[in-house]
């Protein structure tokens, strides 16, 4: 019987193993020696692919990017809430992939899913009628938002244990301890109130602007 063949090495399953990875174990699981024994194939065949553990974390950052959805820049929504969905998606995408964010966080530079995105917020806004310098602040400060929104919860930063709060010392934290229970609530919450109050102080931008 003949033995069975091994999943040709692709880019693909390079890039599917190091998002586990990360998921699982964070940024510094990844080397090309793990990736190598979790794809069973020799260290110098991902060379083929990727020269070096920084593009492969590119690369996963980028797929994460892709799973943003950008309809809403093309189907007719108003701005303010193309902006609200897309920063629903972008939020959803990373918070499913909270270890990979740090490398999210330095920007696009090369990577295509994430021009696309940077492109698909810009050109929403220029064509809605914002000013070009005003688009790209937009686009920052949106980022800015959605990015810190994912690096950690604000929530699941407080212990359940009420003796860690004295009210002599903290007496406006009695309930504090709570909060890591509901912390899913809390900070989906935050996310919201955060992101309304952020596109009301632009809507009211943009009418003096705009001028409408």
């Amino acid at each position: 019987m003949a033995r069975p063949r091994k999943p040709l090495l692709s880019t693909d399953r390079i890039i599917e193993t190091a998002s586990v990875l990360v998921d699982a174990e964070g940024l510094a699981a990844v080397s090309t020696r793990r990736l190598a024994a979790e794809l069973g194939v020799s260290g110098p065949s991902l060379y083929n692919h990727f020269r070096t553990k920084d593009q492969i974390l590119e690369a996963v950052a980028d797929s994460v990017s892709a799973q943003v959805d950008l309809s809403m820049f093309e189907d007719g929504r108003d701005w303010r809430t193309a902006l609200h969905d897309w920063a629903v998606s972008y939020r959803s995408a990373l918070r499913d992939h909270p270890n990979i964010v740090p490398v999210l966080a330095t920007g696009p530079g090369r990577r295509p899913a994430g021009l696309r995105l940077a492109d698909a917020v810009y050109g929403g806004m220029v064509e809605a009628g914002w000013p070009p310098a005003q688009a790209t602040s937009i686009g920052a400060l949106m980022r800015y938002f959605v990015m810190g929104s994912a690096l950690g919860s604000f929530a699941g930063g407080f212990v359940d244990d009420e003796s860690a709060y004295d009210p002599a010392d903290y007496p406006h934290l009695g309930q504090a301890h709570l909060l890591a229970e509901q912390q899913e609530k809390v900070d989906e919450r935050a996310f919201e109130v955060g992101l309304a109050a952020l596109l009301d102080g632009l809507a009211g931008q943009f009418d003096e602007v705009v001028g409408r």
